[in-house]
């Protein structure tokens, strides 16, 4: 079985550096074309299925995909990014003039790594017993592919943050899951 984890287009909120977490932001027109771009390169390869959060810019990017390699895209909520809390819409700079520089220490509502990963690895093992020996799409957002690849690999380390409409590749072993590409975005060229 292999997996290709993408994260989704960029937005407006993206591009202003504000966190988003749970709220339901559309792709900006630098997001669609990258969608259109990844879409031309996984076009060249087998996919099967694709799963999608159904918050829009995850769903928009797994449309832009869907149409472009001729497969249906499946929404699930448990692909959503984690919950912001009180931070959403806000920037650093926002956060620390309300809550201070030391705002991550503070209970603000933001979702638990724990409860993401719960739900999470709860779709992944569903999919996973599904479509076995098939290629699925997961499209989803930067908190919830980084801490979902942290559980399916301990040793990972992650290098840098997750880009925009990039992609990773999971494939699995006998051992467990491992890592044939990770945050590729040589498509965006």
């Amino acid at each position: 079985m292999k997996i290709g984890l993408v994260r989704h287009g960029s937005t407006a909120w993206n591009q202003e550096g504000r966190a988003q977490g749970s709220s339901d932001i559309p792709l900006d027109e630098e997001g669609k074309l990258g969608a259109r771009k990844l879409a031309d390169r996984l076009a060249e390869e087998r996919w099967d299925f694709i799963y999608a959060s159904d918050l829009a810019r995850a769903a928009q990017t797994a449309e832009i995909i869907g149409e472009k390699i001729g497969v249906e895209v499946r929404q699930d909520p448990r692909l959503r990014e984690a919950s912001g809390g009180l931070i959403e819409g806000t920037t650093e700079e926002e956060r620390i003039e309300k809550w201070g520089p030391n705002w991550r220490e503070l209970d603000l509502g933001i979702e638990r790594a724990n409860v993401v990963v719960s739900r999470a690895l709860s779709i992944f093992k569903q999919i996973h017993q599904q479509h076995k020996d098939m290629h699925v799409l997961i499209v989803s957002h930067g908190a919830l592919i980084k801490h979902l690849l942290h559980e399916l690999q301990p040793d990972f380390q992650m290098v840098e943050a997750l880009r925009n409409n990039s992609l990773t590749i999971l494939q699995a072993t006998e051992q467990g899951w491992k890592g044939d590409l990770y945050n590729c975005t040589n498509h965006l060229q």
